[in-house]
């Protein structure tokens, strides 16, 4: 593979309480999503994409961050970047998503901060919107329901960005 052409993926997704299963990811509806997206991300490395953003929220963003890490064990020619909407992301978030959070800050390739300030009434959107602008393709985890998920595959719609959607 030719690394000189990068293809870029993002990924968007739900936060855990719009999820199936919340932040129990010891079911069977978490392991079929899972599965899902390990699926999907290899389909992508093997056709050409080497670059993949994630916005690093909660949930989706995460899990789909650590699946690119384990693959770059694999394909070690792959690049994670992680869009940072605000300086305080995790701030309000529980001891163990934080490690989580920090364990896949310290091992991406690059870290974009969208904002250099801290949370305000819109970063998340300029996040999505940079990754969106950023990318070939997103990958989304959906439920259906409005919201930010909703709107980024709306504005990649707009876009005529590909989406490929997983459907909760």
């Amino acid at each position: 593979m030719d690394n000189k052409n990068f293809y870029t993926c993002c990924f968007t997704g739900h936060r855990p309480k719009n999820l199936p299963w919340r932040y129990n990811e010891k079911g069977l509806k978490f392991f079929i999503t899972k599965h899902k997206l390990k699926k999907i991300i290899k389909s992508v490395i093997l056709s050409g994409y080497n670059h993949f953003i994630t916005g690093m929220a909660l949930g989706i963003d995460i899990l789909c961050a650590e699946i690119v890490l384990q693959y770059k064990n694999k394909y070690p020619h792959i690049l994670l970047e992680c869009a940072i909407p605000c300086k305080n992301q995790t701030q309000k978030w529980g001891k163990d998503s934080i490690k989580r959070y920090n364990k896949i800050f310290q091992s991406a390739d690059k870290i974009t901060y969208v904002s250099n300030s801290n949370y305000y009434n819109g970063c998340m959107q300029k996040r999505n919107k940079y990754m969106v602008d950023n990318s070939d393709l997103i990958i989304a985890v959906f439920n259906g329901n409005s919201g930010g998920t909703k709107q980024t595959i709306d504005y990649a719609k707009s876009k005529n960005i590909n989406i490929k959607i997983i459907e909760l």
